[in-house]
Parts: structure tokens; C-alpha cells; sequence
């Protein structure tokens, strides 16, 4: 199974920002996800346009909770967080979408896995300054999680580049990263710089 990259949005740039960074980036990262919780749907459809017309693949994209902005974009993934839609009714009446699921427990991401989620995404692994005074979750739950379900689990949360190896050694198929790469001075270089840890990592399999 291929590791994957996944670079999330951090609700903090405008989207003419986002899509020069993801300009730079697109070649070394698997998906992109846009959460931007604060954008009002005009402001989300108009901004991923942009990232596609700024030469981003729409297969490369994934629309957090907004079915409708990805719908109307023809981005084929969303990722769901506890206040989304139902999965079932979403893989019922949308099943050309691939549903990823954010889950916080191995009840949870059963039931997810259950009711027809294709991907899981699992965290805080490590600490990290957007949860502060959170406990992480650790490597320990992450391999439960990792290794009980059937679809992929991608970590999330605290990882720099090295401790890629050690999320992978639990099973995970993907690694998330927000501020390292759109807060770094030179986001290229920060994502080669994971790119190269999970080649390294591939290469010691």
C-alpha cells in the first residue's frame, strides 16, 4: 500500500494564498483538504475553482463537510467530521464520492467503517499547538485503530517529519500535516522534506 500525504487547509489564508503554496506543492502531496469552516459557500466554490484553475487536479482535492461545494466543483472526496451529514445517506444518494471520516475513538471509527465510510482520518497523534492542553492520542491507540479497521487510517496531529517512520510502523496508510507546511518559510521545501522520510520509510519495507 502506497503512504500517502495529506496537506489540510488551515482557515487561515485567503484562497489566492492557498493556491500559490498548492501551486508549489501539488507534485510531492497525495490530497489537499480544504476546511475552511469560516468561508461562506460563495467564498468556497469561487476558492476552489481557483485552486483547479491555478492547475490543482480535482482528484487531488477533498471538500471538508461541504457535499455541496464538492458536487458543485466535481471534487470526488469529502471528509466528514461528527456535525456532518450521515454517511450512509451521503454514499446512498452520492456513490461516486469517496467519504473519509475524522474519528476520535475505535468505537467511532467502527461505526464509521460500519455505516460506509471509505477512509478514517485518526488524531491528535502527537501534541500540537491547535489542541492545546489536549492530551495526544498516541501510537498506541493509532495501532489499534490502524490495524483493526479495514479501510485506510491517515494520522493527523503533531507530526513532524521525524516521527513518519514510527506513524507508519503502526499500520497507518497516510500522514496529515497543516502548519508545518502553510506556515513554513519555504513550504516546498518542508513538503519534500516529508516526501523524502516516507520514500526512506517505503525503502526500509
Amino acid at each position: 500500500m502506497k503512504r500517502e500525504l495529506h496537506v489540510i487547509s488551515n482557515g487561515k489564508l485567503s484562497f489566492s494564498q492557498m493556491a500559490t503554496i498548492a501551486a508549489e506543492i501539488v507534485d510531492y502531496v497525495d490530497y489537499i483538504h480544504i476546511r475552511e469552516r469560516n468561508k461562506t459557500t460563495k467564498e468556497l466554490y469561487e476558492g476552489v475553482m481557483l485552486l483547479i484553475q491555478s492547475g490543482i487536479p480535482p482528484s487531488k482535492l477533498v471538500i471538508n463537510d461541504r457535499i455541496d461545494i464538492a458536487l458543485l466543483t466535481g471534487v470526488n472526496r469529502v471528509q466528514l467530521g461528527y456535525t456532518s451529514a450521515d454517511v450512509r445517506i451521503i454514499k446512498d444518494r452520492f456513490p461516486q464520492l469517496h467519504v473519509g471520516c475524522s474519528v476520535h475513538s475505535l468505537e467511532e471509527a467502527l461505526c464509521k467503517q460500519q455505516e460506509g465510510a471509505d477512509s478514517a482520518l485518526y488524531g491528535h497523534i502527537f501534541a500540537t499547538r491547535s489542541k492545546a492542553g489536549v492530551p495526544p492520542r498516541g501510537l498506541e491507540e493509532l495501532q489499534e485503530i490502524a490495524t483493526t479497521l479495514t479501510i485506510p487510517v491517515t494520522a493527523i496531529g503533531g507530526i513532524i517529519p521525524t516521527r513518519v517512520k514510527a506513524v507508519f510502523g503502526t499500520g497507518a496508510s497516510g500522514v496529515a500535516i497543516m502548519s508545518s507546511i502553510w506556515d513554513a518559510n519555504h513550504p516546498l521545501e518542508a513538503v519534500k522534506e516529508y516526501e523524502k522520510q516516507i520514500q526512506r520509510w517505503g525503502e526500509g519495507q
